[in-house]
């Protein structure tokens, strides 16, 4: 059983504190997005970490869960946190994550849709305008529109 669901045994919907990891896939010049399943918006490929689990490693492991793709030579982009990482998801689950987001443009293997997403697609920054990006995503995802990819703490 995982660390979440262990949780929520405990606390119910209350809000729980979670580490997320993610990675921006980049190649020529757009970003690989994928479109929630349960929401229908738009973000990065990631998840929440595990006990025991390296913050780099849950990120790899996310991205290649939800898209198939293995990312390679990651590397730090940028923490997140703050209100707008407070969520509630349908089922009525709250959780405040800290968000830790890798960058890469190495990765191998072959674009597969998941359960956990409608859409993957790679994006410019030109098309970013008519995307409908999921709130906890924005930031970073504004980060790589402006080119900003050093490493950024919020």
């Amino acid at each position: 059983m995982n660390y979440i669901k262990k949780m929520r045994q405990h606390i119910g919907h209350e809000c729980l504190i979670v580490i997320g990891a993610g990675v921006i896939l980049e190649q020529n010049g757009k970003i690989l997005l994928e479109q929630r399943a349960d929401n229908g918006l738009w973000g990065i490929p990631g998840g929440l970490i595990e006990i025991g689990e390296k913050v780099q490693d849950a990120a790899i492991r996310e991205v290649t869960e939800e898209t198939g793709l293995f990312p390679k030579e990651v590397e730090l982009f940028g923490i997140y946190s703050g209100e707008d990482y407070i969520v509630t998801y349908p089922n009525g689950d709250e959780v405040y994550s800290v968000s830790i987001v890798f960058y890469s443009k190495q990765f191998d293997g072959e674009l597969t849709i998941s359960d956990e997403s409608k859409q993957l697609r790679f994006i410019s920054r030109k098309e970013m305008k008519d995307i409908e990006i999921n709130p906890p995503h924005k930031e970073f995802v504004n980060d790589w529109i402006e080119g900003t990819t050093n490493i950024n703490i919020y």
